[in-house]
């Protein structure tokens, strides 16, 4: 049953009010205190009431604000469950920060964290709805409101997260896929479908295949494979219904094999070979990436952070997925979520989440999209001042004011190929950087809607004020850096996203605490001066 934790009084044997002087100071002087005050009363129980029972007479949950805070607390820490429930059950500051200080004995087990968890997985899995990233961006917003931030400028990044699954080579996957549905037919008693593929039951029998291997062997190996699976797919399909080790082996071989001009199924080509497929069957979400010239298998997770200029932030939104998933994309579905601003707000982002569709949707909402750099190849400042109809599909004048004599768009590119008068671009001093091709009777100019738009932009990366921004949006990549350093976020302990998305969002709460507690401590000392004056 459902219970709200709303029994926090301090009782006559508190165990911070029977404490010393000294260890009282430390309390409220440290990281504790701020958490206690500002994140614990601010964790709504009632977002998570759908995960248990309506039932009066059932027993009642371990208070939930408790169980999150810990889960933030964790890791503040850089802690394990086991690690968490001992500074619960005998840490005064985690006491205090948690308001369980009064409590005979505290309401936690070595379970509880993961029970919790789990609620939460199956939840999502059942309605779609992750109920842990919308209260960490509620409480998030809070903390930012508790530093005084209006959110009217933010910025952007993104950052690549490793998963905790081997990395395999194309035989390995297909021999595990293999091997782990032969012993889940095994587990299941039903032997008689496993004739002639016993050795993969072996426990010696991946060294020989994957280790003792000779690389002109590979493709005489991951052939035999592929007959395998084949055939034990076949034998499965019409005798029992079917495990996550079958769904994951038929999914391998769709996206590994082809049939071959003679109907028989063998490997495809490498390149044929998309990167959202299984990189690894104890991961089947994980995909392959490659940036910034290095491998990456796993996800990409997305941070939006509102800060002031003065050295006050939070990390108010963010996104989670796989990491084929791009930034433009990202930027697309933030905006699209947020409600429209009534005064202007400023998102700050690289050249990778720029899109025309991204600045046209920004507008909308009432956001000033500055994008600090450019993909691809960058046009001549000319074109920005080319006049070109709304819909982009004809061109009205030329940075002379000079008008073509005939426009014609090709949809399917969405370039316009446009015939000038001969005579105004033979001489034009321009006519070198707009590329225009001398003919017989006209000048011809390919250009585009998107060509003049990135032409614009490339012009406002010059002035004194899109510097500025530039300079401020920088800020935002030391976080990445501080994931991967403190809170180590390419090790997360569990696969899958839906899993590994818990873990990164209670990283991120876990930064935003520190920043709250640093924010305290610059204000507390503020106030401390004043009165020394």
């Amino acid at each position: 049953m459902f219970r709200v934790n709303n029994t926090q009084q301090i009782s006559l044997f508190d165990r911070v009010n029977n404490a010393s002087k000294r260890t009282q100071k430390f309390i409220f002087l440290s990281w504790a205190k701020c958490f206690a005050d500002e994140v614990f009363p601010a964790i709504n129980e009632d977002t998570f009431a759908v995960l248990y029972s309506s039932n009066s007479a059932s027993r009642s949950n371990t208070p939930i604000n408790i169980v999150f805070g810990a889960l933030i607390l964790k890791e503040m820490f850089g802690l394990t469950d086991e690690e968490t429930f001992a500074r619960v059950m005998c840490d005064l500051q985690f006491q205090y920060a948690l308001h369980t200080t009064s409590y005979e004995e505290q309401p936690f087990s070595d379970r509880t964290l993961s029970r919790f968890r789990e609620k939460c997985y199956k939840y999502e899995e059942e309605t779609g709805i992750d109920l842990i990233h919308d209260e960490i961006e509620k409480l998030s917003n809070h903390l930012a409101k508790a530093i005084g931030l209006n959110k009217s400028l933010k910025r952007m990044d993104s950052l690549m997260i490793s998963s905790s699954c081997k990395k395999m080579t194309r035989l390995e996957i297909l021999y595990t896929s293999v091997a782990n549905m032969v012993r889940t037919i095994h587990r299941m008693g039903e032997d008689e479908l496993l004739v002639n593929m016993e050795h993969y039951l072996n426990e010696d029998d991946y060294n020989n295949v994957i280790y003792y291997n000779k690389s002109e062997e590979s493709d005489s190996k991951i052939q035999h494979i592929i007959d395998d699976a084949e055939i034990l797919i076949k034998r499965m399909e019409d005798n029992f219904s079917e495990p996550a080790e079958y769904i994951i082996l038929t999914r391998v071989m769709k996206e590994q094999t082809k049939k071959n001009e003679e109907d028989k199924t063998v490997a495809k080509e490498g390149k044929d070979i998309k990167p959202d497929g299984v990189q690894n069957p104890s991961d089947t979400d994980a995909t392959y990436r490659k940036k910034a010239g290095k491998d990456n298998t796993g996800y990409v997770g997305n941070l939006v952070e509102a800060f002031d200029g003065k050295g006050n932030s939070m990390i108010v939104e963010y996104s989670y997925d796989i990491n084929t998933h791009s930034d433009s994309m990202f930027c697309k579905e933030t905006i699209e979520k947020s409600d429209k601003k009534e005064k202007e707000e400023t998102m700050l982002a690289d050249g990778a989440y720029n899109s025309e569709e991204n600045i046209v949707l920004a507008k909308e909402k009432n956001i000033k999209l500055v994008t600090t750099a450019m993909i691809g190849k960058l046009p001549d400042e000319i074109f920005a001042d080319f006049q070109m109809d709304d819909d982009g599909k004809n061109l009205i004048k030329c940075p002379l004011g000079n008008e073509p004599i005939k426009t014609t768009y090709y949809e399917k590119s969405g370039q316009c190929r446009v015939s000038m008068n001969k005579c105004s671009c033979q001489d034009c001093p321009n006519r070198e950087k707009c590329n225009a091709k001398i003919q017989s009777k006209t000048a011809v100019i390919t250009i585009s809607k998107k060509t003049i738009q990135r032409a614009k932009l490339l012009k406002q990366m010059t002035t004194d004020e899109y510097k500025k921004l530039s300079r401020q949006r920088n800020g935002v990549e030391a976080l990445p850096s501080l994931l991967r350093r403190k809170y180590r976020v390419d090790e997360i302990p569990v696969r899958e996203k839906r899993r590994s998305k818990l873990f990164f969002g209670f990283k991120l709460m876990a930064i935003n605490c520190f920043k709250l507690t640093g924010y305290c401590n610059k204000r507390d000392k503020s106030v401390l001066l004043k009165k020394a004056e």
